[in-house]
């Protein structure tokens, strides 16, 4: 993971990578996970996603990662709670009622300090990770989560016309990570209006992938 890449990214706010509402892919299929009140759902590379306070609104218990304390200290105060700070290991520990985000390298992240998880919802981190890194980022998560079920978001597109992150993920390679641990279904796929950054077309991609029993 390139830290400083993202580090100068939340340092001078250029941030369009993060939405301005609630995903609506995540509010259309978030069921399929099948889970129930106060299930604990964990979001890899969380940053300051609304996806988080919507999660918790719908009564569900929430976990993240994110590399920078610029994204973090925000989402606490846009979602008007004060958190307790503690260190962990080679992560920091913010916690509040119902939330836990740990930040520092997602790498350092363990399941005992993570803790266990129903779920795991990924709308910004196997994309936002370079070829060569996210093959050891689906081990690292399936070995964290015990192979929790995911609601996946990907994005596919011609990698030619424009440099990643987002990276273009297709299914293939999204069968190459996960398909000898889950069953991944593809459940939605529709064109990206206007192009992805407005260079090229683009597909975005909800895969659901159920542990293998």
């Amino acid at each position: 993971m390139d830290a400083n890449f993202w580090h100068q990214k939340w340092g001078k706010n250029e941030i369009a990578f993060h939405e301005s509402e609630v995903n609506p892919l995540l509010v259309e299929n978030i069921d399929r996970l099948s889970l129930t009140e106060n299930s604990r759902v964990f979001l890899p590379l969380c940053g300051k996603t609304l996806d988080i306070s919507w999660l918790l609104s719908k009564g569900f218990r929430v976990a993240g990662a994110e590399l920078s304390g610029i994204a973090v200290e925000q989402l606490f105060q846009e979602l008007g709670v004060k958190p307790k700070i503690s260190k962990t290991a080679e992560l920091e520990h913010y916690s509040a009622y119902r939330l836990d985000i740990f930040v520092g390298d997602i790498f350092h992240l363990t399941a005992e300090t993570l803790g266990f998880v129903d779920a795991i919802y990924d709308r910004a981190a196997l994309v936002a990770l370079s070829e060569d890194m996210r093959k050891h980022y689906a081990k690292h998560l399936m070995e964290i989560t015990n192979t929790a079920p995911q609601l996946l978001i990907c994005y596919e597109y011609d990698q030619n016309k424009m440099a990643g992150p987002p990276f273009s993920i297709g299914g293939e390679e999204v069968r190459r990570h996960y398909l000898d641990h889950y069953r991944p279904d593809l459940i939605v796929g529709k064109n990206v209006l206007g192009g992805l950054k407005g260079k090229c077309e683009a597909t975005e991609n909800v895969w659901l992938l159920s542990k293998r029993s």
